[in-house]
């Protein structure tokens, strides 16, 4: 497969006049493009802080931890099955045992819905036993961005942070004010800095797309856990990934940046066919398994 094809978990283009109805399409759509999990992985549907989620488990694999993860689709399409076979192979990769959650979508449940689920469903791993030293979290795009909208709520919650995060082709700035949201139009396969708004008008409505929970690349990031942020030199999403990198640093987050030359967004998901993708999964597992169990960070 082309680098520039679209994966599994890349968005659609949404038309900034698109009707209810098609919006149900443009979900239907994206649910069909989900990739089949492999034989060996049991899916089994749980409940997380009141909401659906699947628990992913890899046949032969002794858990070293629990792996949340957080699904891309611009807070509007996606669920834990169109992100199945990428939770799983980072559940193999890390050997740990995988949730991902379904949070409400806009635009029937707009921003902080998502947040909210999110910080409902941390709280729900750690009440079931799990240590907070014992968890990582990962999120792709829009899911990454929640992964750091998740962090920053743990902060205020006064719960402890989780051993670390990966987050692929994050989007944490819904103001989409970055550089690349035109220096990379016409390069980037995906998306535009107008397909992009689409999403974020129907997540975000009237709302300040500036506040921290919307946008975190504009947020104080001071005690978050060590975090990595793989991105393409072919997204417009470069310079989120970028600034976010650069803001954690300068708050003293421990900061591990990858740009990985010329593919297009979460590239990762494309693990099958596309050897950047394996390897860039292999790193972020070993990132992930590097700081699980570590104590006194």
């Amino acid at each position: 497969m082309s680098q520039q094809q679209q994966g599994a978990g890349a968005l659609p283009n949404l038309a900034p006049d698109s009707p209810d109805e098609s919006l149900a399409g443009q979900r239907a759509d994206f649910a069909r493009q989900q990739a089949a999990v492999p034989d060996d992985v049991t899916v089994r549907e749980r409940t997380l802080g009141a909401r659906p989620a699947l628990e992913l488990r890899v046949a032969g694999t002794a858990s070293a931890g629990t792996l949340l993860f957080l699904h891309g689709g611009g807070y509007v399409l996606g669920s834990p099955r169109t992100h199945a076979a990428l939770t799983a192979t980072l559940a193999r990769r890390t050997g740990t045992t995988a949730v991902s959650l379904d949070y409400r979508l806009a635009p029937e449940h707009p921003f902080p819905a998502p947040v909210e689920d999110a910080l409902a469903a941390y709280r729900a791993v750690l009440d079931s036993g799990v240590k907070a030293e014992d968890l990582v979290l990962a999120g792709d795009s829009a899911g990454g961005g929640l992964v750091l909208a998740t962090l920053l709520s743990v902060r205020e919650a006064g719960l402890p942070q989780p051993a670390a995060a990966a987050v692929f082709s994050p989007w944490v700035d819904l103001t989409l004010s970055g550089a690349s949201m035109r220096g990379k139009e016409g390069i980037d396969p995906i998306f535009t800095k107008d397909s992009l708004r689409v999403f974020a008008d129907r997540y975000l409505g009237d709302g300040d797309r500036s506040v921290g929970l919307a946008s975190p690349v504009f947020a104080d990031l001071h005690g978050l856990p060590p975090l990595l942020v793989q991105v393409g030199s072919h997204e417009v999403l470069l310079d989120d990934a970028v600034r976010l990198a650069a803001r954690a640093g300068a708050d003293d987050v421990n900061v591990t940046l990858e740009i990985w030359a010329e593919l297009s967004h979460v590239f990762q998901d494309r693990f099958e066919t596309l050897k950047e993708a394996d390897r860039a999964l292999d790193r972020a597992a070993r990132f992930l398994t590097d700081h699980l169990g570590a104590n006194g960070r």
